[in-house]
């Protein structure tokens, strides 16, 4: 990019009326459409479970947490992205950030929003959270989960909530393209004491250097929290010190996937190439490949040592992920999920847009399929023999409540998303505009 031809092509007038939220177009009303659909689905077979319990799924005794736990180990995964390019990136100030930064925020808090709900959902009875709170013990690892969740989605939102406030207030401003929109008063409710004051301006930056600083250990905490619950859970696999690592290594690569999988889409639908540019796409690659790496490494670890020593107990549980009924799943996971990203991605050429996509879709399906395999093959295999147990207590298969379930929370996620580029500008008008004024030759 030729910063000085391009800085002036970029008026604050044309990045306003690029970066401003747009009506739906046809696509979008029928994109959205199919979202309510699912979670409409999602609700009635919620309904269900709430009327009749948890025997409309096919968990039990052994499989006791099931595809649930699966897409909440995602979700708090999916969720680190808001600390990794937000804070991260800011406190390195690295210059390349602006157009990433808010796409990372919103899928950090939608993601953690679903994470808290499908929580509740696997608990059966819902009025029981409430038992969290009136008789937690901190001795419980679950007790500290529901801690780290609330303070990271209280403090993403806030982060989120602080980096709008310039463009609320251009928005505001903007008042012959805003005013007709229903969303003009909403701007009015959350912005009008923003007036861009000098004092204003350095509480602002203050308040967020010290949200970024607060929430990158309170992403880590989340990530190791819900490690935990399955390390101190005594079961084949999970009786390890690795998991912490192990599951925030992951976090960060399918974060990252998110965000790539979020730009390419932005991109294409609000037209953004340029803003949203090629460079963006090199350097996400270059962390991503980096990130798959790391992550492949505990994977060796967490499958080879247990595999060297091939225990009793063990061997079940690795004979099923790697020869036995698991073994597609798990080989998908592994190969489409972080070998073959990292092959297209260490190429120039595969950190190209398209390349970059298709990269992206499989990091993030291949890491919700590894949530699965973490879950329920352990649960399968205990240290306790099973005797007398029923034959179906030795196989389990999500019933069609928990696949509407957790397809209604993955289109949750994707319809808050939606309906926030519609309401808000998804790349940062304020930062933008400062960011090529301060390429403007002096």
């Amino acid at each position: 990019m030729n910063n000085v031809e391009n800085t002036k092509k970029f008026t604050p007038e044309k990045i306003i009326s690029d970066l401003l939220p747009q009506q739906f177009g046809r696509r979008g009303v029928i994109w959205t459409g199919i979202l309510l659909a699912i979670c409409c689905i999602g609700a009635f077979a919620y309904i269900q479970q709430l009327r009749k319990g948890l025997v409309v799924t096919n968990m039990g005794d052994y499989v006791s947490w099931g595809i649930y736990i699966s897409n909440f180990v995602f979700f708090v995964a999916i969720s680190l992205v808001g600390s990794l390019i937000t804070a991260i990136f800011r406190l390195a100030d690295v210059p390349w950030r602006t157009p990433l930064t808010r796409i990372s925020e919103i899928i950090a808090v939608s993601a953690i929003t679903f994470a808290a709900l499908i929580i509740i959902v696997d608990m059966g009875r819902p009025e029981r959270m409430l038992f969290l709170f009136t008789h937690g013990r901190l001795q419980s690892p679950i007790m500290w989960d529901v801690i780290v969740i609330s303070t990271y989605f209280c403090t993403s939102l806030l982060l989120l909530y602080i980096t709008l406030l310039p463009d609320i207030k251009i928005m505001i401003g903007a008042k012959e393209k805003m005013s007709t929109t229903p969303f003009y008063k909403l701007y009015k409710w959350l912005g009008n004491f923003w007036k861009g004051t000098e004092r204003q301006e350095k509480i602002r930056d203050k308040s967020i250097t010290i949200l970024c600083i607060t929430i990158i250990p309170v992403a880590f905490c989340i990530h190791t929290v819900t490690s935990w619950l399955f390390a101190t859970t005594y079961r084949p696999g999970w009786d390890s010190t690795n998991f912490g690592a192990y599951f925030v290594s992951g976090a960060f690569l399918v974060g990252a996937g998110g965000v790539v999988v979020a730009m390419y889409v932005f991109r294409k639908v609000y037209k953004l190439e340029h803003y949203i540019t090629e460079r963006h796409f090199d350097k996400m690659g270059k962390i991503l490949v980096l990130l798959a790496l790391l992550y492949l490494y505990f994977n060796v670890n967490e499958y080879l040592v247990p595999a060297f020593k091939m225990k009793k107990d063990e061997e079940a549980h690795l004979v099923g992920l790697f020869t036995g009924e698991f073994a597609p799943l798990f080989w998908f996971a592994i190969i489409v999920g972080m070998i073959i990203p990292i092959i297209i991605l260490v190429f120039k050429k595969g950190r190209k847009p398209n390349a970059m996509f298709v990269a992206g879709v499989m990091v993030v399906v291949g890491a919700w399929f590894k949530r699965y395999l973490i879950v329920t093959p352990t649960l399968l295999h205990p240290f306790l023999p099973k005797y007398d147990a029923p034959a179906k207590y030795s196989h389990y298969f999500p019933s069609w409540q928990e696949w509407a379930i957790t397809a209604g929370s993955l289109a949750g996620v994707l319809l808050i998303i939606t309906f926030f580029a519609r309401v808000f500008p998804i790349i940062s008008i304020y930062k933008t505009i400062t960011d090529h004024e301060s390429e403007l030759p002096s």
